[in-house]
């Protein structure tokens, strides 16, 4: 098994900041498309368990689009020879004084790399 590879690493490295600027930019339709339009695609939030792909899309475009800029503190992101992918950050809500976590884990499909699962939570403080 290779490990960041350079060229799958820049790869994954532009799609997780895409999914970034959309979502602080509340982009819902790049955010639907970097999901996988799959049964089995889960996203564990603050607040929400969502289980396939309809209810994370649901879910999306209900949320209010307040109060969704953050600064990202430290990104690693390290891929798994051509297809797989893992992308973690923490950060910080400029609305809130907590801090948060997010991870993803990619996956290349035919329409390119997408996320397959995803968890975000607050840190305690």
């Amino acid at each position: 098994m290779q490990i960041n590879l350079p060229t799958v690493l820049a790869e994954v490295t532009e799609a997780f900041a895409r999914y970034e600027q959309a979502l602080v930019g509340n982009d819902v339709a790049v955010l639907d498309e970097l999901f996988w339009n799959s049964p089995h695609t889960l996203r564990y939030g603050i607040g929400e368990n969502l289980y396939g792909y309809d209810e994370i899309r649901s879910f999306r475009a209900n949320r209010p689009a307040i109060g969704l800029a953050r600064e990202v503190l430290r990104t690693v992101i390290t891929t798994y020879g051509h297809d797989f992918a893992t992308a973690n950050i923490e950060f910080r809500r400029e609305s809130a004084a907590r801090s948060g976590r997010q991870s993803q884990t990619w996956m290349r499909t035919p329409q390119g790399w997408r996320v397959v699962a995803a968890h975000v939570s607050l840190i305690a403080g």
